[in-house]
């Protein structure tokens, strides 16, 4: 990590959010739902050091709570994305033919429709709920880990390491994931860390929308729709999770960028 600065910056500002999230009932000055009537709309001060909202709720005390629900809502949903594409992707690498031919259409099938529309019209049918945009983020994102993962696996299946573990009698579970699988998890790695800034990106935009994270369970993109209505009068209500979106995606695309670089 010292040579690699990319990497360093990345796992300090993770870190730190995810320290912040785990540790939110001791971090956080205030409940995150107690409304304060004597003081709507306060600026940055030193009893509120983000200030607060129109109901008198202390900023910071919501946006540290808020970062626990953003966090993981974007580890799970890649968590299952990641699942289902490592799975998929090496059934489709190692055995081929046909089962290759269908997986990589239903993939082509589901690329050619819109993932934000797809999640959009999902949200709508169902409830919205913490548990639903974890699911539907990672049913909807994991085509790309697929076709890498088959990719990886297409090259790595006639390597004479393989061939000598088909030789001793290996099964091809055995072979794919102790041989197979290991040397294909870099780049998916590499990927993964890029999508968990995509789906928090994602969730603020759907919970923005009002099709995320129901209020009063506080999340930086429900905070960020509640500061529409007061935009001109309280700035720092827009200001602050905007800046905790952008820092936040901004550390995991470094982590990207450092691991590639360790990879490649």
């Amino acid at each position: 990590m010292k040579k690699n600065n990319a990497l360093a910056i990345g796992i300090t500002i993770i870190a730190f959010f995810g320290l912040v999230a785990i540790f939110a009932g001791m971090c956080a000055p205030y409940e995150p739902s107690a409304i304060d009537q004597n003081n709507l709309l306060m600026p940055p001060s030193l009893h509120h050091p983000l200030g607060t909202d129109s109901l008198g709720r202390d900023l910071l005390s919501r946006m540290i709570y808020g970062a626990r629900i953003s966090l993981a809502v974007g580890i799970i949903a890649v968590g299952i994305a990641t699942l289902l594409g490592v799975f998929l992707g090496c059934v489709a690498g190692f055995y081929g033919g046909m089962i290759d031919a269908f997986i990589m259409r239903l993939v082509d099938i589901i690329l050619c429709f819109p993932t934000l529309f797809l999640i959009l019209a999902v949200v709508a049918i169902l409830e919205p709920s913490i548990f639903n945009i974890m699911v539907i983020i990672g049913l909807t994102g994991w085509m790309g880990t697929a076709r890498l993962v088959r990719s990886e696996i297409l090259s790595l299946k006639e390597r004479e390491f393989v061939q000598a573990a088909r030789a001793i009698g290996a099964s091809n579970a055995r072979i794919i994931l102790r041989h197979l699988l290991p040397h294909a998890m870099g780049p998916v790695l590499v990927s993964a860390t890029l999508g968990i800034g995509s789906a928090i990106l994602l969730e603020s935009g759907l919970s923005f929308l009002g099709l995320g994270v129901q209020p009063p369970v506080p999340s930086w993109g429900n905070i960020l729709i509640e500061a529409k209505s007061t935009l001109g009068i309280a700035w720092w209500i827009t200001v602050f999770p905007g800046l905790a979106i952008l820092v936040t995606i901004l550390g995991f695309n470094l982590i990207s960028e450092g691991l590639k670089k360790e990879i490649g």
